[in-house]
């Protein structure tokens, strides 16, 4: 699957984190981080330290980047969730 055809899916496909970056495409933080929050490991803290980032509270995805075992990402958004849901599509 790719990203294009991610975006333009229905959600019942995915769950989880996916879930999280399905819902972040279509506009809704809130939801998004609602289901990101609820996914355990690494790669929910990963989405989680995306979506605090999108929102601003750069501190609070910094705590949640570490959670992941990630670098702290910066610059563009956009290729920062297409990178996480090319990943995460891949290991699907």
């Amino acid at each position: 699957m790719t990203v294009r055809e991610f975006e333009t899916s229905g959600s019942a496909q995915f769950q989880g984190v996916l879930l999280a970056l399905w819902w972040d495409a279509k506009g809704d933080w809130e939801k998004a981080h609602e289901v990101a929050q609820d996914v355990p490991g690494s790669d929910g803290a990963w989405v989680h330290a995306y979506l605090h980032r999108k929102e601003g509270d750069v501190g609070n995805a910094g705590y949640w980047y570490r959670q992941a075992g990630r670098r702290v990402a910066a610059g563009d958004l956009r290729a920062e969730w297409e990178s996480m849901v090319t990943e995460l599509l891949q290991r699907r």
